[in-house]
């Protein structure tokens, strides 16, 4: 039996060996020596697991406490448990970064990257091409089409740091297939690798190529829709802005803006008060993000959410756009108090000088752009800290004469969107929400 028991250890040395796990200074150990190796094993083991289990905690302690679910908001629960997988994301990239192990943006890339369809779509098909060195994914329907299509750009959310043309494979799609439209994602490129404005570069290259080569994708040059979400809404907006005084383009025929973040002035009005711990973009989260995409120190915070980077004459300028007695008095239901004044700081406004650039708050552009831009749809969402932010740009549309059909999702929070035919964790506010982009989209 013991000479059994030696030939086993003496194949075990050898396979070890083979894979590193003991060198050959450890070969020829007794089978008591060898239990002993594996208890020694198995408690490494349980010390990584406990190590493990405790960043995942710590990674729970960072983010949880400071998110807040509203009843009326579409399925609390199933937003509540997205929202703890979102936030342990983040406090994970969070710790490893500050252990110096990755980028906490690297992370959530990778965690968001999106999960491919799992149904073959067979009425579309689909190519990933460059338009003058920016990558974009074109979404052509199958169905026979008696003249050229509307062609829809889609820019995609994400604070310029985060999203992707896979992240928004199934709104593309969605889009393409519902409204028989030829869509394309721009994949323009992220900060920090590519510094703002390269974002905005980036989608004005894309539509230009599109907009000068429409018809060898069968679309009519004359129909094409600039479409985006969140911080997409923000490019889409400036782009369409700085095309109006292109004359050697055809014109945009609308926009569609979709919770669009537009403005970086005033960081109190009532739904950033209302929602600024609402799932999934939390009031802190915003700057956050926003000061790591303009490559800013994120001490310039505190003094931004106050207001102290505004100086006083461009706060008299932009109070007629900016005002809350521009927000119906239905959304100061929820509970709106008017902020303290801010004491200016030159030093801030110096730093923080980039966030009045109309390429990063379009809500800023003069009236003499606004007043040519094309029909526009706005989405709102109640649960959405930058609700105002599309309620005062409509106002501001409509002041000068332009079209806007505006749905507003009482149900709804920012992000709601993103996750339509992702099945079980799809919401039903969302859908709604992308029907009447498509029933606006097909009335053009």
């Amino acid at each position: 039996m013991e000479d059994r028991a030696e030939k086993f250890v003496g194949k075990a040395d050898k396979w070890a060996i083979e894979i590193g796990i003991i060198g050959k200074e450890g070969c020829g150990c007794t089978i008591r020596d060898k239990r002993k190796q594996h208890r020694e094993m198995e408690f490494t083991l349980e010390i990584f697991l406990a190590a493990f289990i405790l960043l995942v905690a710590l990674a729970f302690y960072y983010e949880h406490p400071k998110a807040e679910i509203p009843r009326e908001v579409d399925q609390p629960i199933k937003l509540y448990i997205l929202h703890y997988v979102v936030n342990f994301a983040f406090g994970l990239g969070r710790i490893l970064e500050k252990l110096g192990i990755c980028k906490e943006v690297y992370l959530i890339r990778t965690f968001l990257y999106g999960i491919p369809p799992w149904k073959d779509n067979a009425n579309l098909f689909i190519e990933d091409l460059k338009f003058a060195k920016v990558s974009v994914r074109v979404y052509h329907p199958k169905v026979p089409s008696a003249g050229r299509r509307r062609g829809v750009l889609y820019l995609h959310g994400g604070i310029g740091q985060i999203g992707s043309i896979s992240m928004y494979e199934r709104v593309c799609r969605f889009i393409a297939r519902r409204s028989n439209s030829v869509v394309v994602c721009v994949g323009y490129r992220l900060a920090p690798e590519h510094p703002y404005p390269t974002q905005f570069l980036d989608c004005l290259t894309a539509t230009v190529h599109f907009m000068t080569t429409a018809e060898d994708y069968g679309v009519d040059p004359t129909r094409i829709i600039i479409c985006g979400d969140s911080s997409g809404g923000t490019l889409a907006a400036a782009v369409c802005q700085t095309l109006v005084s292109r004359t050697d383009l055809p014109k945009a025929r609308a926009q569609i803006l979709l919770y669009p973040f537009l403005q970086a002035v005033d960081f109190n009005l009532p739904s950033y008060q209302q929602n600024g711990s609402v799932p999934f973009l939390l009031k802190k989260r915003t700057i956050t993000l926003g000061m790591q995409y303009l490559s800013q120190d994120l001490s310039l915070m505190k003094g931004i959410l106050e207001g102290s980077h505004v100086p006083e004459d461009l706060k008299l300028k932009f109070s007629k756009w900016l005002s809350p007695d521009n927000i119906p008095m239905e959304f100061k239901i929820r509970g709106y108090k008017p902020p303290a004044s801010a004491t200016y700081s030159e030093e801030l406004y110096t730093l923080a000088k980039q966030v009045f650039e109309t390429t990063f708050s379009p809500l800023l552009a003069e009236d003499a752009i606004v007043r040519q831009l094309p029909e526009t749809f706005i989405l709102t969402c109640e649960y959405d800290v930058i609700r105002d932010d599309g309620l005062l740009y409509k106002k501001r549309l409509e002041d000068n004469g332009i079209p806007v059909t505006w749905y507003h999702l009482e149900d709804g929070f920012h992000g709601a969107l993103f996750l339509i035919d992702y099945g079980y964790i799809s919401f039903p506010c969302g859908k709604r929400a992308m029907e009447n982009v498509v029933n606006f989209i097909k009335d053009l």
